[in-house]
């Protein structure tokens, strides 16, 4: 799954659909911010998109004041402009005519923009400062783009990601100043996704449903969001005590190794690095973040390398061994 997706992103061929079932799980959990506000989907074709479908058939149960999708294709899904072929469409909705259960076609009228549809553009950059909130799966190859955009346009939003993006370096350092988070639905396990007819079905976890429907199942996929929801501040309930046998000191580190998030010693008040994954339960008030041990390498925390340390800094070593990708955290309220 992992090398299909690789395959994917240096292709730009990641026009990954999203079932509508992961959007319902994931949106019922920030109901609250909806009400009054101006709500865009700027990778979205509202004729086949289910981030539209979720919108506009629950916009009064939400209270939305105005749905807003892009996309650049006209009549098929497409995710990222390809500058080749059919025209950028615009919709604009605002609710249903009295009487209306669903939204009538003529409701959903579709409108060409004058530019191609890139979210890049200046002008989908114009509804994007219109917006309130920003609901949408951008094109995994150009995640650190589109946050990039998001962050500076000072936006509010619900995106789909693969979690890997949390180590890039212009993605982690919002998740340690706590302006980017995880959303709540999704904590582990592959998400199915729809794909388009040319995308190439050569990995076991792609198949073609009855109905000549394409899909793929990838791995690690996340919610990213800047929205506040309960579960991010449920404290993760600590049983184990630290021991020297059971949590090692990296050999580079001024820092102990927890190898499981589920396994973090209650009583350890130093520094501890933890599995990415960790950022599933991570609640703001009951951890800090430190930083990653890309951090370490690159000289941003001088007082986690251990002083006489000569060989490599870059992640923690274990009896010189050298461990997987680490959070580097702190428990705020360390138990006796």
């Amino acid at each position: 799954m992992n090398t299909n997706l690789a395959a994917a992103r240096k292709s730009k061929n990641d026009e990954f659909y999203t079932q509508l079932g992961d959007i319902e799980s994931e949106l019922r959990h920030y109901r609250p911010h909806f009400e009054g506000k101006v709500v865009y989907c700027n990778c979205d074709d509202p004729r086949v998109s289910n981030f539209f479908h979720y919108f506009s058939h629950n916009f009064t149960f939400l209270g939305l004041k105005k749905l807003i999708t892009t996309c650049y294709r006209n009549r098929e899904p497409s995710l990222f402009s390809r500058h080749d072929t059919g025209r950028a469409i615009l919709l604009e909705y605002d609710g249903l005519r009295e009487g209306d259960v669903t939204p009538r076609a003529e409701d959903i009228g579709i409108t060409y923009l004058k530019g191609d549809g890139d979210f890049r553009s200046r002008e989908c950059i114009g509804f994007l400062k219109e917006a309130d909130i920003v609901a949408t799966n951008p094109p995994f190859s150009l995640f650190r783009e589109y946050m990039a955009q998001l962050m500076e346009y000072d936006s509010r939003f619900i995106i789909l990601g693969n979690m890997n993006a949390i180590t890039y370096k212009e993605v982690f350092p919002l998740i340690k100043e706590n302006r980017l988070w995880y959303g709540p639905s999704i904590s582990s396990g592959d998400r199915t996704f729809g794909v388009p007819d040319h995308y190439p079905l050569d990995a076991a976890t792609a198949w073609i449903d009855g109905d000549g429907n394409r899909f793929i199942k990838v791995k690690g996929v996340r919610w990213f969001t800047n929205l506040d929801h309960d579960k991010r501040h449920e404290d993760l309930i600590l049983y184990r005590r630290y021991t020297p046998e059971d949590y090692p000191h990296y050999d580079n580190y001024d820092a102990i190794d927890v190898s499981r998030t589920r396994d973090i010693p209650m009583d350890w008040s130093g520094a501890m690095g933890v599995p990415i994954t960790f950022l599933d339960k991570y609640n703001p008030d009951q951890f800090e973040i430190i930083g990653m041990d890309h951090d370490v390498k690159a000289g941003l925390l001088p007082h986690i390398p251990r002083p006489g340390w000569t060989g490599k800094i870059d992640r923690g070593y274990i009896q010189g061994k050298r461990q997987y990708a680490r959070i580097l955290i702190r428990n705020r309220i360390p138990r006796p």
